[in-house]
């Protein structure tokens, strides 16, 4: 009898191994799992073969899944219920999603209560109406049923299921209205109050900023229901615009309990053992060159002439070295993304006492680091590079306006201070020349936009705001950064290692179309057919530059191109006319060149670096850095209106710096602050938006408002809790359309 329940066992064993050899990804979960389970993609695979849906006890007998694999498979079906791939029905039998019509994509809101499915295939939005709003968050992934085109001219969908909740916590204003306690949430998105029971109120009081728990997410019939967990304080209260976007765009802000315990462990400074193996280029005059205010170097430069030509030094902070893979430092870097700089606060990506000090390229301390070693020929073209570990020694810490001085004025006060500097900063300036050189012959765009940085009073409040002017010394340095990034993007491929490429798209059709539309009313022609390079931008930038409306002209040049993002796949960066690029020079404040950090350590030992799904990790950095910018721009927002909030009733000049449907945004000279101007202020006439042209034109008058145009206003009103400010025209109304002849 055990003969042959062992011979059966045996023939169970063969036949199950003869279905997990069909698996077409059966080699990826072998790498990846000591006991592999069967792909999503088999398990896709067979279901869609079955042509209905079955019960998950007839599709494990089907996989033939034993015992002892039956709760991990329960895990992984789960897991592809919360991505939108598989859907139980009401006899809970599993249905793949795609066979059933339905789409899976993340809810996005609007203020107005309406909202749109953002599918994850990246096919159309859907239109989701208020009563289908009103069972969800924005940010919320839900299954939906495709629908009829609505009113609106989108197609409707209805939701099925609601697949994952985006929202646990909510930042908002504590009111009372008749008795009733809600939260009005400050992310815009969410129009729904969260109300909150009288015993869950925990002493706030009506106007104070809170955050509030969901105890119960919303449904078709009832509104989400919550408790305060935390009390922030008074809206105005010095710092609140920075606490609200911490929590409003769900940014991490503190530090575990095991990522403090694990830097209490690190050393305070660089150790013997941390040398072995390490190159020692602690005799170089390596200087770090940053703005005035910044505290964590990650980059030192160091250049001489070479062969004609130069030979660079670009020393990167070697994070890795301290921040090993998926210890728990990694896994906070990892959930951040990167450092986020606010005025006046930084929310770094790692802790302090790495990002500013055993990681920092601080003055006059050893320092580990990865160096790109470069030869640079007199017309710019990268010959020759080596990447390696190695340990420096920084001889100075300079700043922007330091540096552009003293090259500026050789035998000045700046210049005298770092006498002994001023040769190297000189070579750094004549390979710069060399390299911008070349990076015009290359055909790069180059847009001359406006930067700002404000200045605060000892209320920490806005005293002024003023323009950064960019210098030779940032010049420099960008030059020097993109040498060594686009010597790290080579070195990868060249050995072969995956790797998260910087991509930069060219514009897609739809905008090309409308650009060349909107340059030919201006009597311009952008080269290159239907795939115009970064040459053809740059020689239409070129020819533009002296003409009164450039700024315009450049503006919607720059909208006409795609989002740079991270990816495995190298599409090129197009604004930078590079076939290949990543971000290598940024560790410190950015996660995806620790990753490249790593990967090319493990090149130089001849093995293969994997943070798991490159794909996942591209998306969720691209991510990370958008919610980054979004979450500054409201600091900064909600700051310019508070600056802004005493002087209503003055007059300012300022450009049309943005057209849309509902008025024209107008950003002041003097003050660099933009507000609007809603369509009703704009006079007595029906206003008709026109995308391709960037204008607003009266339909009875001819009255345009375009994009660029010079206009005077007066501030008129100023919303703090929507961070918004408000304008009315004033003195001579815009030029009128002109009617073009047959």
């Amino acid at each position: 009898m055990k003969r042959t329940r062992k011979k059966d066992s045996i023939a169970r064993g063969a036949k199950a191994a003869s279905v997990r050899d069909q698996d077409p990804f059966l080699e990826r979960e072998r790498q990846r799992y000591a006991e592999p389970l069967p792909s999503r993609e088999f398990i896709l695979q067979t279901l869609e073969g079955l042509g209905v849906p079955v019960s998950e006890a007839r599709l494990l007998q089907l996989l033939e899944i034993r015992p002892d694999e039956e709760k991990l498979m329960a895990r992984r079906l789960a897991a592809m219920e919360r991505d939108g791939q598989l859907i139980r029905n009401r006899r809970n039998a599993i249905c793949v999603v795609d066979k059933i019509d339905l789409v899976s994509g993340r809810v996005q809101g609007h203020p107005d209560g309406f909202g749109f499915l953002i599918p994850d295939d990246g096919g159309d939005d859907l239109f989701l109406n208020t009563a289908q709003m009103s069972g969800v968050l924005h940010g919320d992934r839900v299954l939906a049923r495709p629908g009829a085109v609505g009113p609106r001219g989108s197609r409707e969908a209805s939701i099925v299921e609601v697949l994952e909740r985006a929202n646990q916590t909510l930042v908002g204003r504590y009111l009372e209205k008749r008795g009733i306690g809600v939260v009005v949430p400050e992310q815009k998105r969410i129009s729904q109050d969260l109300l909150v029971p009288a015993k869950s109120r925990r002493g706030a009081k009506p106007g104070q900023v809170v955050v509030a728990e969901i105890v119960e997410q919303p449904n078709r019939h009832a509104q989400p229901i919550g408790r305060i967990v935390e009390i922030l304080g008074d809206y105005t209260d010095p710092g609140m615009e920075i606490e609200i976007a911490l929590r409003k765009h769900q940014l991490p802000h503190k530090f575990g309990r095991e990522a403090q315990a694990h830097t209490a462990k690190l050393p305070a400074s660089v150790t013997a053992g941390d040398l072995k193996g390490r190159t020692d280029i602690r005799h170089l005059p390596l200087v770090t060159i940053d703005d005035e205010t910044a505290r964590d170097f990650d980059d030192a430069v160091f250049c001489e002439p070479h062969r004609g030509g130069y030979r660079l030094w670009v020393a990167i902070a070697d994070v890795s070295h301290y921040v090993k893979a998926g210890d728990a430092l990694d896994q906070e870097a990892r959930s951040r993304g990167n450092s986020v700089y606010f005025p006046r606060r930084v929310i770094p990506m790692l802790p302090e006492a790495l990002s500013n000090e055993l990681c920092s390229l601080n003055p006059e301390v050893d320092r580990l680091c990865m160096v790109s070693e470069m030869e640079i020929g007199a017309k710019g073209q990268l010959k020759r590079y080596q990447f390696y570990p190695g340990v420096m020694h920084s001889k100075a810490r300079l700043t922007y306006t330091t540096v552009a001085d003293a090259l500026e004025h050789p035998a000045g006060k700046a210049a005298r201070s770092i006498k002994a500097l001023l040769p190297h900063l000189e070579n750094l300036k004549g390979l710069y020349e060399v390299l911008a050189q070349a990076r015009s012959r290359r055909g790069a765009i180059e847009f001359e936009t406006i930067q700002t940085k404000m200045h605060f009073d000892e209320h920490g409040k806005i005293d002024r705001i003023t323009p950064v002017v960019r210098n030779v010394a940032h010049r420099i340095i960008e030059e020097c950064m993109l040498c060594a990034n686009v010597s790290a993007s080579d070195f990868l491929q060249t050995h072969e290692h995956p790797l998260l490429y910087r991509v930069h798209g060219g514009p897609t059709p739809q905008k090309l179309l409308a650009l060349r539309q909107f340059l030919g009313e201006f009597g311009l022609q952008l080269s290159g057919g239907d795939e115009p390079k970064a040459g053809d931008y740059a020689s239409l930038l070129l020819g533009i530059r002296e003409r009164p409306d450039a700024q315009l002209l450049q503006t919607v040049l720059l909208r006409s191109l795609q989002q740079a993002v991270y990816s495995p796949e190298n599409e090129g960066h197009f604004g930078l006319a590079y076939e290949s690029y990543t971000h290598f020079t940024s560790p410190i404040r950015r996660y995806p060149d620790l990753l490249i950090h790593r990967s090319i350590k493990a090149a130089l030992a001849s093995k293969k670096y994997s943070p798991g799904d490159w794909h996942d990790v591209a998306r969720h950095c691209s991510e990370t850095e958008r919610r980054a910018d979004e979450a500054t721009r409201d600091v900064e927002s909600w700051l310019k209106s508070y600056y802004m909030q005493d002087r209503i009733g003055e007059g300012f000049e300022g450009t049309i710096s943005s057209v849309t449907g509902f008025g024209v945004f107008v950003a002041l000279d003097s003050v660099y602050v933009e507000g609007l101007i809603h369509i009703s202020e704009l006079g007595s006439d029906y206003f008709h938006f026109d995308a391709a042209r960037h204008q607003l034109l009266g339909e009875r008058t001819g009255t345009r408002y375009r994009l660029g145009d010079r206009v005077t206003v007066e501030l008129v009103r100023v919303d703090l809790e929507q961070a918004r400010i408000d304008f009315t025209l004033a003195g001579e109304p815009p030029r009128k359309a002109r009617r073009r002849r047959r």
